[in-house]
């Protein structure tokens, strides 16, 4: 593990540059994400922990699965990199993957929850 310590205690997500003007373009792009399993995109899922853009319009995006055993976790984060790289401005995009904290059903959107029958 990461001796980093902003990884000790909470908040384990840090947040979005949801202030840039490619944040929302981002999320949209991510929205066409979609995980195997279910027919829910991986942004409204809750996959999608951070989107942090930097002044040279990099994209770093931290994500997870809905489980570490996922058949696909070694794809999903070339798809949401294909996803973003096409989109005007993007200079590049990295995209790392972690289990910090475990994705839970609560991180959920609301929209997902409907869509799977939890509301």
């Amino acid at each position: 593990m990461s001796s980093d310590p902003m990884m000790e205690g909470t908040p384990l997500i840090r947040p979005s540059t949801t202030e840039h003007p490619l944040y929302e373009q981002v999320v949209e792009a991510c929205k066409t994400v979609y995980d195997p399993e279910i027919p829910v995109n991986i942004y409204d899922l809750g996959l999608i922990y951070t989107i942090e853009i930097d002044d040279q319009n990099a994209v770093n995006v931290l994500m997870t699965l809905t489980a570490p055993g996922c058949p696909v976790a070694g794809e999903m984060p070339g798809w949401v990199a294909d996803a973003i790289e096409p989109l005007p401005g993007v200079k590049q995009v990295d995209v790392a993957m972690t289990f910090e904290p475990q994705w839970g059903m609560d991180m959920m959107s609301d929209e997902a929850r409907l869509e799977l029958g939890f509301m």
